[in-house]
């Protein structure tokens, strides 16, 4: 793993997984009162008016809350709402200023070409991700997927999948394994989500994601406040 790898002021390790409150711009308000996460996402493709004027006050009032803030424009070809690129890109631009941390898709190569170079010009952390919305990619392919995420300036390798059994949740857990000293966090959605999301942390994987309202991906992922207490009882760090 990069050394001293850190979102904000949250140090990320491998041996010390973080809980991320992700939601969109009706939950600002719970995600900054949540009890239980290390630090919040805001899913700003989740906005019924998303508005680059209006992205930097909610940004504001995320970090009010001392949690580190990940900003995340997601892709509508990778679970997101639907968006012009344009303002993606728009989205982008006005908040990175006021978040710790973006997360982009790696297939978003235009936006990985203005944005990164950008962010690491800011100290901002750069979490490049790629999610595999109907099955589990062969191991080879998700850790091919690492090592481009590397070569494009990643900070942090994202990989979320569709595991419909336990088979495909072991792929995840394999590639995890592999690739725990470089940085990585994985995923699954479906049927094995919400044990991905205690069985991953525990083989390396930096973070971990819970909603605080609705869920913010397709499916398989818990609450923070069901979250929290299991992996903390679970896996004491």
């Amino acid at each position: 793993m990069p050394p001293r790898l850190a979102i904000g002021t949250v140090p990320l390790s491998a041996s010390a997984p973080r809980i991320v409150a992700a939601g969109g711009a009706a939950e600002v308000d719970a995600m900054a009162a949540v009890a239980g996460a290390d630090l919040v996402e805001l899913r700003a493709d989740l906005w019924d008016h998303p508005s680059p004027d209006a992205l930097p006050a909610l940004l504001k009032r995320l970090g009010a809350s001392g949690r580190p803030v990940i900003l995340t424009v997601r892709a509508a070809a990778e679970g997101g709402a639907p968006l012009e690129e344009g303002l993606r890109r728009a989205l982008y631009s006005a908040g990175l200023p006021h978040a710790a941390a973006i997360d982009l898709e790696i297939a978003s190569t235009e936006l990985v070409a203005e944005l990164v170079p950008r962010a690491r010009a800011t100290g901002r952390t750069v979490i490049l991700s790629s999610h595999a919305l109907d099955a589990t990619p062969a191991a080879s392919a998700l850790l091919a997927l690492v090592d481009r995420a590397g070569t494009l300036g990643a900070d942090v390798t994202k990989l979320v999948a569709q595991a419909r059994d336990l088979a495909e949740l072991r792929t995840l857990l394999q590639v995890t394994l592999a690739a725990a000293e470089r940085g990585i966090v994985t995923l699954a959605l479906g049927p094995a989500g919400p044990l991905s999301r205690l069985v991953l942390p525990a083989a390396g994987s930096l973070l971990t994601y819970g909603h605080v309202g609705r869920a913010t991906a397709p499916s398989g992922q818990l609450a923070v406040a069901e979250l929290a207490p299991l992996l903390r009882r679970l896996l004491p760090v």
